[in-house]
């Protein structure tokens, strides 16, 4: 038999209680269309939202991965500039000294020779010198090595070693000319040694600086994967939280309802005094 009291409304109180859930449930769907998050805070799922965020941690710290390949990789590929420039400039040094072994020349055709080919040798020192990339230079004797971070946490890196390109690093020297037709034909034999050094310090550059591009292509392709594992986790599916929103907007109505009519019940008890 029900219980008719003015001092405790008992239908009153669960429609209360049903009402004030479904604005707890509203808050929550409104949040997350607010922010695109099921699991914006630690509060909405604690073992969630800390993956997440050790997942967000490996994730930005692949930016500096980024950045540290890619300076490596600028640096390995100005070396190659200089060293292709230094190959060609070989190329033409052998055409002067080939033309300068003819005996037939005379001693001015010679010297005109010789000062073409100092030129030459003297712009292989500027290419060395000018080839500086963030304050780094690989083809100067003793040159830097580049060491580019590999992983998340620093505990690999990717090397590429630095190459001699400097006149006394491929056999040659500040004084090498081809004055005379003998000097010239023994130049012949070193810039053939000069030509195969070269070439072969450039295929090392050469494969260094692939082989950073090809981990700067996993690197940003495993950001990607953490970044779609991160969202998988914590982003809300919008369309569900949209037809959840309507159907609690209805209840929230029909609960304002319910309580209203609760209310009035204990207003009906006045007719028994009457």
């Amino acid at each position: 038999m029900p219980f008719n009291s003015v001092n405790t409304n008992v239908g009153a109180m669960v429609a209360l209680q049903n009402l004030n859930q479904t604005n707890g449930e509203l808050m929550t769907t409104q949040a997350r269309i607010n922010t695109g998050k099921r699991v914006a805070s630690a509060k909405d799922n604690g073992a969630i939202w800390a993956i997440a965020q050790n997942q967000r941690a490996t994730s930005n710290s692949l930016n500096a991965v980024k950045e540290s390949l890619q300076r490596g990789q600028s640096t390995t590929d100005v070396a190659i500039s200089a060293g292709e420039t230094i190959s060609e400039l070989l190329l033409q040094m052998k055409e002067k000294a080939l033309a300068a072994s003819d005996t037939t020349l005379d001693a001015n055709s010679l010297a005109a020779l010789n000062d073409d080919f100092t030129s030459l040798r003297d712009q292989i020192t500027k290419a060395v010198d000018n080839a500086v990339f963030n304050g780094a230079n690989m083809v100067e004797a003793s040159g830097t090595t580049v060491e580019a971070i590999a992983n998340a946490d620093a505990s690999s890196v990717i090397t590429v070693a630095a190459q001699d390109l400097s006149l006394s690093g491929i056999g040659l020297s500040s004084g090498s000319s081809i004055g005379t037709t003998s000097a010239a034909s023994a130049m012949i034999t070193t810039l053939n040694s000069a030509i195969t050094d070269v070439s072969s310090k450039l295929s090392k550059l050469g494969t260094g600086s692939k082989s950073l591009q090809s981990h700067l292509n996993f690197v940003m392709k495993l950001q990607d994967t953490l970044d779609a594992g991160v969202g998988n986790l914590v982003d809300a599916d919008l369309a569900k939280e949209s037809a959840k929103l309507q159907a609690l907007q209805t209840k929230q109505q029909l609960g304002i309802q319910a309580l209203s009519i609760a209310n009035q019940s204990s207003s009906i008890l006045l007719g028994l005094f009457r």
